[in-house]
């Protein structure tokens, strides 16, 4: 991957374009940094003149894993963690208003900000308006003051109910050049929102566009088990510790069914949050097998979707719950059950036909999650094949995307890619 590094000057006349990616990158989530990966891809290939840059939750992570300059999003996060109670109030109180002036030179430098994939305009985790909505808010601002082109692209977005965070996000999403969501939902929730967005393209998530694993490891009668540590949604703070507590529980007795019936467990994670519940599990397992192999029961480390993959790869079925758990699973082709925690989850098992192996973690219930487990299992041999052709699909759908978003945004420049099955776009209305 060849990309040119943006060094802080300025100058709009370069030929080169300067990009800017923003957004909930290099935090430990590593479904969105999956998202970042293929975007870098796309424009290693396509436009390699181009000067990448980031604004980020986690910029020394980023600077490490990919060699990119970044900035923390958020000022006081340099300074808040480390200073006692009343003075991190006042830090953070202080930063916001420092931010607006950080995010205003930011945008002002680049010629094209591109926030790539992710939840950004979800609240299904627990949020609050003054964080992502506002943050996002004032980069899609201020890049229609400046003239930048703001993308938001394959996004996922859902209905708040929160008048304030809806609000912001709905502000945000109009204020951009382009926008295109992951799923019709998405794009529902925007309209629901009062944004005209029917008229805004959907395409797949931009995962789906990420090489695959070299091999196909055969029969290993193994089940990946993803395990996030789940409290509930925005209106659940009250309930968090009680969501936990069930979800995990019942993950336990999920986990020993599985041992007890002689399959082999590997765990994986979505996020560096996870790892507490899958080392609970472990334990769990060791308390109340002593005399378990150690074989049976596998849990690596994972910092990449990369890594991801590569595990989800060697497992025969997987149960999920985080979104980009369940994703790489039915890329791969691996007969999946999604234990989800938003809409999402259920929109993506619907599209890959599988409506029916889905549940929700706050209602999760086990019996017929072995159930719908067991059915799963002896249906393997018919699902792979179509999930194996529905992902080979939704890739080619990427790949156009991709030439949009070449037409669009770097219109000087000729995308070295192959974009022969590129239609026309489709512009937004509020461009």
């Amino acid at each position: 991957m060849s990309l040119r590094i943006f060094t802080g000057k300025h100058d709009r006349s370069s030929a080169a374009p300067r990009v800017g990616l923003f957004g909930l990158l290099g935090s430990g989530n590593i479904g969105n940094d999956g998202s970042l990966e293929a975007m870098l891809g796309y424009l290693s290939a396509a436009h390699p003149d181009a000067v990448l840059d980031l604004m980020c939750r986690g910029p020394k992570r980023i600077r490490s894993a990919y060699g990119l300059e970044a900035i923390q999003l958020v000022w006081s996060a340099n300074y808040a963690d480390r200073a006692p109670g009343v003075t991190a109030g006042m830090l953070k109180a202080l930063g916001k208003v420092i931010d607006v002036f950080r995010t205003a030179s930011w945008v002002r430098r680049h010629d094209v900000v591109i926030v790539p994939g992710t939840g950004i305009l979800e609240d299904t985790l627990p949020l609050r308006p003054w964080q992502t909505p506002y943050e996002l808010f004032l980069v899609c601002a201020f890049a229609r003051l400046f003239r930048t082109k703001v993308a938001l692209v394959s996004v996922g977005a859902s209905a708040s109910r929160k008048w304030l965070t809806r609000h912001l996000f709905t502000s945000a999403a109009r204020f951009a050049f382009y926008r295109s969501y992951r799923d019709t939902q998405s794009r529902d929730a925007m309209q629901r929102g009062r944004l005209r967005s029917m008229q805004d393209p959907v395409y797949p998530d931009l995962a789906f566009s990420l090489p695959a694993p070299a091999g196909d490891p055969g029969t290993t009668a193994t089940v990946g088990v993803g395990l996030m540590n789940y409290r509930g949604a925005t209106g659940d703070r009250r309930r968090a510790d009680e969501l936990h507590a069930s979800y995990v529980a019942k993950m336990k007795y999920f986990v020993r069914w599985l041992i007890d019936s002689g399959r082999t467990v590997r765990l994986f994670s979505g996020d560096d949050a996870d790892d507490l519940v899958i080392q609970e599990i472990v334990a769990d397992l060791r308390a109340s097998r002593p005399h378990l192999q150690s074989a049976r029961v596998i849990a690596e480390p994972i910092s990449s979707l990369s890594d991801l993959l590569r595990q989800i790869a060697a497992v025969d079925t997987v149960v999920a719950t985080r979104f980009h758990n369940v994703l790489c699973a039915l890329k791969l082709a691996k007969p999946t059950l999604s234990i989800g925690y938003a809409a999402k989850n259920t929109a993506l098992m619907a599209e890959m036909g599988l409506s029916g192996f889905c549940q929700y973690a706050r209602s999760l219930d086990v019996e017929m999650l072995i159930e719908q487990f067991t059915e799963l299992e002896s249906r393997s041999a018919e699902l792979r094949p179509m999930l194996r052709d529905q992902s080979a699909a939704y890739a080619q759908r990427l790949d156009h995307q991709f030439a949009v978003l070449s037409a669009l945004l770097f219109p000087a420049s000729q995308p070295t890619r192959d974009s022969s099955t590129a239609a026309q776009p489709v512009p937004n209305p509020s461009t």
